[in-house]
């Protein structure tokens, strides 16, 4: 007889603004409008992804398994990042189910982006587009999100590992 053990994880990222930067959300490359500031590419989207797929396997958040203070991370593509916790999850036996991500800007408008962004993340965590979701609200002109300082991203993943009793 088979168990299956589930495991949820939520994870959260901000980044500012910056001028001199390429916007970049879930691997894609986002014309027209400033980047965000980071060590690494700086994809919100993606870093709460792993975030929430870290806190699922029950491991330690981005910053201790990527600090920014290796050079090595410097610039670095945040799907690379994803690719290298998808192994680390699956070392540990587990799977990923689902994942859930809702991006809160003002702008940009992510509609035109959102089937590149989902296939991005499938491909990187080995489910199909259908297990990735992405949806986007605004705050509506309130707070650093609603003036336009930055964006915020909140995911939520699902992990399954499947054992025998």
């Amino acid at each position: 007889m088979s168990k299956v053990e589930y495991r949820v994880g939520l994870g959260f990222d901000f980044h500012p603004f910056a001028a001199d930067r390429e916007l970049v959300l879930g691997g894609v490359r986002i014309p027209d409008i400033e980047g965000l500031s980071g060590h690494s590419d700086a994809d919100a989207l993606t870093h709460a992804v792993i975030d929430a797929l870290l806190g699922a396997a029950g491991l330690n958040d981005i910053g201790c398994m990527f600090p920014d203070d290796d050079p090595s991370y410097k610039g670095i593509s945040s799907l690379l990042l994803l690719e290298k916790v998808y192994e680390r999850i699956s070392d540990k036996g587990y799977s990923v189910g689902n994942v859930d991500v809702v991006v809160i800007a003002e702008v940009p408008r992510l509609r035109p982006h959102v089937e590149a962004i989902r296939t991005n993340i499938a491909r990187k965590l080995h489910i199909t587009t259908e297990d990735v979701a992405i949806k986007a609200t605004t705050m509506e002109g309130k707070g650093v999100v609603g003036r336009k300082e930055g964006i915020a991203v909140q995911a939520v993943a699902l992990l399954y590992c499947v054992g025998v009793d």
